[in-house]
Formats: structure tokens, sequence, C-alpha cells
């Protein structure tokens, strides 16, 4: 398995935004060396550029007569796209790998911009990643050898776990459940703070218990080996409160049946996106 110490050549980073900023962070934490490291974005964040400086990493690097880079990784907004795509292609090489981590561009589409016979990994991280806890999922189009396929690999698990898929048509409901899944979990806070408040507590009482319940809870969930529904079963006790509350919302209404509508809009709109 490909390790970040052992890259065998340059890994271009195009887009340092949040996303590009974390997997950058990743990197350098877990030992790729700043001198393989090149990064291209023309709005670069104070924090970066000094981070870049402080590394003596190289900006805006112009394209050798021979592209040899391992690797490119695409972090920029999906409506920058295209013309970001067909300025780096420059930088493909026979061997490198291309890694996308644009929500709602499939790899026919990447596929248009890059060079013929592109080795393209189409990959979907989420926000966790700036903390070093996300979670991505990636698929390979026919063209990734198995040096390919590690080398993105070993990139993309700097911010956390990487599974991969082979159907590309699950990307749209992976979209839905980890990419837009962080917000739903802040809406969890948000909501069970509120109800706090509702309930009677000072705002930042409600607001602490909250965050450090949700964030609790997950850190619980990650340790253990226990299936979801048994950590639920032993917070309940039969004709206590946790089971009063629960009757409300695993109802026929409840909390079930409105995320199961919830995941499908956001893969149906991922869908309508990437037409």
């Amino acid at each position: 398995m490909q390790t970040l110490q052992s890259v065998p050549g340059p890994v271009l980073l195009v887009g340092a935004g949040k996303m590009g900023g974390a997997l950058l962070e990743g990197w350098l934490s877990r030992g790729l060396p700043p001198a393989l490291v090149a990064v291209r974005d023309p709005s670069t964040s104070v924090e970066l550029a000094k981070l870049l400086a402080s590394k003596r990493i190289a900006r805006d690097p112009q394209p050798p007569l021979l592209p040899n880079h391992a690797a490119v990784v695409i972090a920029v907004k999906p409506q920058e796209a295209a013309h970001v795509i067909s300025e780096v292609s420059r930088f493909v090489g026979p061997e490198t790998v291309v890694i996308s981590v644009m929500a709602g561009r499939p790899i026919t589409f990447l596929a248009r911009h890059l060079p013929r016979n592109a080795a393209i990994v189409r990959a979907m991280p989420n926000t966790p990643a700036s903390v070093g806890r996300g979670i991505t999922v990636a698929v390979p189009n026919t063209k990734v050898k198995p040096q390919h396929r590690d080398l993105a690999h070993a990139l993309l698990s700097a911010t956390g776990p990487v599974e991969w898929i082979k159907n590309e048509k699950l990307m749209d409901a992976v979209t839905a459940v980890s990419g837009s899944g962080p917000a739903y979990v802040f809406l969890l806070a948000e909501s069970l703070a509120r109800a706090g408040v509702a309930a009677g507590l000072p705002k930042p009482l409600a607001d602490k218990l909250a965050r450090e319940t949700v964030s609790g809870a997950g850190e619980l969930l990650r340790r253990s080996d226990l299936d979801p529904s048994k950590l639920r079963e032993n917070v309940t006790s039969k004709g206590g409160t946790t089971e009063a509350a629960l009757k409300i919302l695993m109802s026929k209404s409840g909390f079930d049946p409105a995320l199961k509508k919830a995941v499908a809009a956001a893969a149906k709109r991922s869908r309508e996106l990437a037409k």
C-alpha cells in the first residue's frame, strides 16, 4: 500500500479552499514531503499563504515540457470546473492520476476536459475532513491502475477513512448521506437546543448541553462495535423518559420517515446537478 512518505512524484492541488486546505494539512501532517507539493489557487487565504510560505510549497507552477505529476487533485467549486480542468490538463501525464473532490461532476464530465485515457478518481469527502474526522467515498474509471488507486487512497485517507465503490451511480446517495449528512447532525443540535429552551433551560446551557450531547454520542458511536440500534436501546429504560421521547421520534410521522425523505431529496438534487 502506498504511503505519503513514498509518493512517486509531485502532487498538484488545484483549489485550496476549505476541502483542499484540509487535504493539504492532512498530507503534510502524515509525512508528504512539502517539496513534492504544489498549489494552484487564485484566491489563497492569508492563513494558507502563510502555510505555503513556511513550508516552502510551490505556488502556481508552470507545466513541465514532459508532465510527471503523480497526482492532480481538483478541489475547486463545480461551477469553475470546466475552465480549471482544461487549464490543469497540461499537468496530466501518462502515469498521472486525477482525483476530483468536486460535488456533482461525474467522471464523463472530467474525461471530456482531460487528456485521452486519463486515470480519474471521483471522490466525495465531507466537511469533518477539516478536523481529520471525515469520510470519503471514491470511484475509479477504467483507466485507474492499482498504483493509481493506492496513491489516491493514501491522499484521500489523510482526512479520514476511504470507501471504494464500483458503481458511480451510487455517488448521488453517498452525497445525500455523508456529503450532506453533517448538516443534518448540526440541525439536530440546533433543534435539541431549541427544544431545551422551550422546556425552560437558559439558552447558553441548552446550547452547550445539545452540542456536548451530540458530539459525545457521536464519539461513543465511533468507538463502539455495537449497532446504533443497540446503543439506542442501552439508553432506553422501560417506562422511562427516553422511551417517552422515542415514541414521538419513532412514530410514523417522526424522525425516520422525515430523514428518508430528506436523503431522497438530496440524492435527487445531486442527479440534477450532474446533468
